[in-house]
């Protein structure tokens, strides 16, 4: 089905993105999941012009969201995508409200009509129990990691500095070798060049894991400069060389470039779990294996904060909330256990 455009629509769109970027100051994906709710608003209403909104399109839009489907899991969307998917189109209406040519037409309460029910939001809002894996798990799925090639070299090397670190993903992926330091034990993620979250610098040190781990990702490192001839502003975790190999495209070793986003990193993760008969762990879950670690090796509030600061973390009680997780039968655990 083509989609359909309506210019007046088009031209408020592009001036609400332009204020979410430079007004907002929020990154390139959090913009494009807004243009993308805002779509689909429209599908709803069939393009109508947004100075013919009214009410009963969002009511609409609401029974329209709770029966569409996942297109990859031809599953019901969840009350949270769905809530997030309402509170996007809920903002711009909110904003469209206030400009010249709409504020005789939308009040800004109609965007009231937006809002889940308070059932549903609850739903939407609920902590659910994360899973991550165990630091054993994550030792005996490292250990099952073939390292014959240079591609399975610097896979195992991902795996050994994710613990290590609990960097997310996406500064993994744009990594340089100018950004570790062997010798003090850390890695500086310097947002001018490293695409950390909220373009945050600091650095992390590494954390007291497995010996193994720093042991493999040292070698890596190792390679990489002196047999590999890598300079600084070359990646940690590069791609790989594309070309022909008896007449086939095949990787050839090592670029000198680094990933444009971490698909193929998470991938390598993933495998790695997926191959050695565990679930399949994302690069995210190391955080929370650290958080966890964090009960053994912190005695005091300092080092706990030396911890979460390690994490990225500016409030301690991110950390206490995101990556201590305590599950219900563990509270249950605790208490009996004080007394």
């Amino acid at each position: 089905m083509a989609r359909k455009f309506h210019e007046e629509n088009e031209r408020i769109k592009r001036r609400y993105l332009q204020y979410l970027r430079e007004a907002k100051r929020m990154d390139m994906a959090t913009v494009d999941k807004a243009a993308e709710a805002i779509l689909s608003f429209e599908r709803s209403t069939g393009f109508k012009p947004f100075k013919r909104f009214h009410i009963d399109q969002a009511v609409a839009f609401k029974r329209h969201l709770s029966n569409e489907k996942n297109t990859r899991t031809g599953v019901p969307l969840s009350k949270a995508t769905v809530d997030g998917t309402l509170r996007r189109v809920k903002a711009f209406v909110h904003w469209l409200a206030g400009q010249p040519g709409y504020k005789s037409r939308i009040a800004y309460a109609d965007a009231e009509y937006f809002n889940l029910n308070a059932k549903d939001a609850r739903i939407a809002h609920t902590a659910r129990e994360a899973i991550y894996p165990t630091p054993e798990q994550c030792r005996h799925a490292f250990a099952q990691m073939p390292s014959a090639t240079a591609l399975q070299r610097r896979d195992k090397a991902l795996f050994a500095f994710l613990m290590l670190t609990g960097a997310r993903d996406g500064a993994v992926a744009s990594l340089c070798l100018k950004h570790v330091d062997l010798v003090e034990g850390c890695v500086y993620q310097d947002a001018r060049d490293v695409n950390t979250k909220f373009a945050k610098t600091f650095t992390t040190w590494f954390f007291p894991v497995d010996d193994a781990y720093l042991e493999t990702f040292s070698s890596w490192v190792t390679i990489l400069r002196q047999d590999e001839l890598f300079g600084p502003t070359d990646a940690l975790f590069p791609k790989p060389k594309m070309g022909l190999k008896d007449g086939a495209f095949a990787a050839l070793g090592l670029s000198r470039d680094t990933y444009a986003n971490a698909g193929k990193l998470r991938t390598v993760i993933k495998d790695a779990f997926t191959n050695a008969g565990l679930p399949a762990f994302a690069p995210h879950s190391f955080r929370k294996t650290l958080g966890l670690l964090a009960n053994d090796h912190c005695k005091t509030p300092e080092q706990f904060k030396a911890w979460s600061m390690n994490l990225g973390h500016e409030n301690i009680a991110t950390t206490l909330s995101a990556y201590c997780p305590v599950s219900t039968s563990r509270q249950g655990e605790l208490i009996r256990n004080m007394g």
